[in-house]
């Protein structure tokens, strides 16, 4: 039934290419809703069982929306919340991330934001939740017990959780407010010697641009002369935050980004509103595959006028911008209304969702097919493909058991167990977890129930399938039964000792949030990070 639904309704479709049909008409937008309203009503006449017109609409939008591109999504009324959220960072709550904590079917504390409902009643990192006003949460999926801790704000509940070292569960009472997620989690200077600074920018949400101003101001009063803005895993936001940033270090009425939609009230140029902050200051610019959106406007304007040095990763590659559309019954449509030009004249959408391979993913032009833009200076950039840096940097890769052993319980709970035995420690630049401390961390491992996939074993599986396919197994089935011997023949305590460097950066970083939350874990993982440290050389 959904199949039917989706093939009529996709027909509505109104953002096909006129080189792929020819323009729409009103007669042909009514004759297809026509004729879906018709199939619907035979559906809900005639099929075998009964229908339920909310979910089968929304399978119908739903399919038709997943066919132009994933940004445009429908937001029915009681999801309005969760809009509000994604476009301003902004929630009613208690501000605190929770994480599953499967050991007991439970949702757990994973952050409490500094300075929350949540911190400031008393809840910690680790706190394993039992009950929300009385009701029991076992069994709950994150999202029910997420939905339950927001509310309206200034209400008050009872939050009830079983803390390591306490024989008996703590009761906190909570009154929900206004939660901002902070846009600067932690900013400082990391060379003294060089006075470079850095600041880390979560995101692009409303007034992250008076947080990132605030931040330089204070380091330049702190002596700072070199900055780094680290915009890697930024998922971008609103497009005049990100032309306010910019504004802070070109001169005033410097073109940042022009839009050009279909309709003409899309279309846009943003210039810098303001007087700069420095124009001359040496800039870096961290980025990397989850810097996207508003965040790429910011690395490739500033790349475009020639302003920051560019280091990391190649960029997602999103040039598209969306508008919020009002819907009958308070729903809403996040739509992509236009498409996005930095300061060279380029687009750097990378992904094409009109044409798509066989199995449906979306389509990327290949770099010899892109064309050249040129910055202010005259370097050569190219379009169709995000924003490339300037210095790439190559990412270690992380042994599949690391991100196993971070996402486990037995993790979480050698944590808990940590900060119910250390009440406090040093301060996040200093902490070291010692010998004797990984060896204990090692011994909690090693008796708990922990086990990892190993990926190899898997991929050695499909290898000999195909084999088999192609009718070469019997001769290299020895070979085979010889490398899967060596392959699952993991050893817990010395993989624990062989991948130590990997699993104890992490292991520190999650101890020092649970002490001085999201500031002091950027500040400790500031120490060691190859792409911060790379980026005070190039500025030295």
């Amino acid at each position: 039934m959904k199949k039917i639904l989706l093939s009529f309704v996709l027909a509505l479709t109104l953002a096909a290419s006129a080189q792929e049909r020819k323009p729409q008409t009103g007669f042909d937008i009514s004759r297809n809703l026509e004729v879906f309203a018709d199939i619907y009503r035979q559906l809900d006449m005639y099929y075998v069982d009964t229908l339920s017109a909310d979910t089968a609409v929304r399978w119908a939008i739903d399919g038709m929306l997943s066919e132009i591109d994933p940004f445009t999504i429908y937001y029915p009324g009681d999801d309005e919340e969760e809009l509000k959220t994604m476009t301003t960072g902004r929630y009613a709550g208690i501000g605190a991330i929770i994480r599953p904590y499967k050991q007991e079917d439970r949702a757990a504390i994973e952050e409490p934001y500094e300075g929350s409902p949540a911190q400031e009643a008393g809840v910690r990192a680790g706190d394993v939740i039992l009950t929300i006003d009385g009701k029991d949460v076992k069994g709950w999926p994150i999202s029910e017990v997420s939905k339950n801790l927001r509310g309206e704000a200034g209400t008050t509940f009872e939050l009830c959780v079983k803390r390591e070292g306490e024989k008996k569960p703590l009761a906190f009472k909570i009154t929900r407010r206004q939660i901002q997620t902070p846009a600067v989690p932690w900013y400082g200077i990391v060379d003294e010697e060089a006075h470079v600074g850095y600041l880390y920018l979560s995101s692009v949400t409303d007034h992250c641009s008076r947080d990132v101003r605030y931040a330089v101001t204070e380091l330049k009063q702190q002596g700072m002369e070199r900055l780094i803005i680290d915009l890697r895993d930024n998922p971008g936001g609103a497009v005049v935050e990100a032309v306010e940033i910019v504004g802070m270090f070109v001169p005033r009425g410097s073109l940042v980004v022009s839009t050009r939609g279909k309709v003409e009230s899309m279309c846009h140029e943003y210039r810098t509103p303001a007087e700069p902050i420095d124009t001359v200051m040496p800039l870096a610019v961290l980025v990397n595959g989850g810097s996207a959106s508003a965040s790429e406007i910011i690395s490739g304007a500033l790349q475009d006028l020639d302003r920051a040095v560019i280091l990391g990763q190649r960029t997602y590659g999103k040039g598209l911008v969306q508008g919020i559309r009002e819907l009958p019954y308070h729903g809403h449509l996040k739509i992509t209304t236009a498409r996005y030009y930095i300061p060279s004249g380029r687009c750097i959408q990378a992904y094409d969702y009109r044409h798509r391979t066989i199995d449906g993913a979306a389509t990327t032009l290949p770099d010899s097919l892109t064309r050249e833009f040129h910055t202010r200076l005259g370097r050569p950039v190219r379009d169709g493909g995000g924003i490339l840096p300037d210095s790439v940097l190559v990412v270690d890769s992380v042994p599949t058991m690391v991100y196993d052993l971070y996402n486990s319980d037995a993790f979480f709970n050698y944590a808990n167990h940590f900060v119910a035995a250390h009440p406090s420690v040093v301060a996040p630049a200093d902490f070291h977890l010692t010998d004797e401390d990984y060896a204990a961390f090692v011994d909690a491992i090693a008796a708990s129930d922990f086990t990892y996939n190993a990926r190899s074993v898997a991929a050695l599986n499909q290898v000999r399938q195909v084999a088999r396919i192609e009718g070469r197994y019997e001769e290299v089935q020895e070979d085979f039964s010889r490398l899967e011997a060596k392959l699952k023949a993991n050893d817990l305590r010395a993989d624990l000792e062989r991948f130590r460097s990997h699993i104890q950066k992490y292991l520190e970083t999650e101890l020092v949030s649970r002490y001085y939350y999201q500031r002091g874990a950027l500040q400790h993982q500031a120490q060691n990070d190859k792409a911060i440290r790379k980026a005070v050389e190039t500025l030295r």
